[in-house]
């Protein structure tokens, strides 16, 4: 689905949903509309991860582009109309351009800067928040981490830690971690249901908030 195009068509929600659910010319002019959309809207969006001068960025953000029409069109019957159709696709843009380049992270570690100022202590729902969090939050955050890393380091069994800090800590994708230790999403959801159900035993012993503290390992 590549598309170059003329000029746009301005649209309401009902209108994109009936022209991309029409066929031949009309679903191919909203198609081709909408790519340009997300080429306009995408760069701005991701480029505080992946900057614009990386000899990446424009494959990156076309290939998201392409993915992001692909994906939409999956789910168009889903859309309920409780916001613009061009916001919900935005979302839906943006959701699919951080998971690749959180996945190349690790499989392509290549991207430029992705890696550069990446702290030790940094936690990655920190790195790809939007807005930055405000610096008392971000000192309450590392405290917290120090914290479960500690009870994590006491309460679980080495592969149990091992999953936990790839995942939680590390932000490597479930995927990845899977194929490294010879394992399945289905086994690894388990291990870390297990897991969790430790710490949270540990955190409400020592009386903290595990509804709290556990957020951090929502995934």
């Amino acid at each position: 689905m590549r598309y170059n195009g003329a000029m746009q068509k301005t649209r309401d929600n009902n209108a994109w949903i009936r022209d991309l659910n029409a066929e031949d010319e009309q679903r191919e002019a909203a198609l081709a509309d909408l790519h340009v959309i997300l080429l306009r809207i995408l760069p701005a969006a991701l480029s505080r991860w992946l900057p614009p001068t990386s000899s990446h960025f424009e494959t990156f953000i076309e290939d998201t582009a392409q993915e992001t029409m692909l994906r939409v069109m999956d789910k168009l019957d889903s859309f309920e109309g409780r916001s613009k159709f061009t916001t919900w696709v935005y979302k839906i843009g943006l959701h699919i351009g951080l998971g690749e380049l959180r996945l190349k992270r690790w499989k392509e570690t290549s991207l430029d800067k992705l890696e550069e100022g990446n702290e030790p202590d940094e936690m990655p729902s920190e790195r790809f928040a939007s807005p930055a969090p405000a610096p008392e939050v971000m000192l309450e955050r590392k405290n917290i981490m120090e914290m479960v890393q500690r009870i994590m380091k006491e309460e679980l069994t080495p592969r149990q830690h091992e999953v936990m800090v790839a995942v939680a800590i590390q932000g490597t994708p479930l995927d990845i971690v899977a194929e490294e230790v010879g394992s399945n999403r289905n086994a690894l959801y388990k291990l870390m249901h297990d897991a969790r159900l430790r710490l949270k035993q540990r955190l409400e012993r020592e009386g903290a908030s595990p509804t709290d503290l556990l957020a951090v390992f929502s995934q």
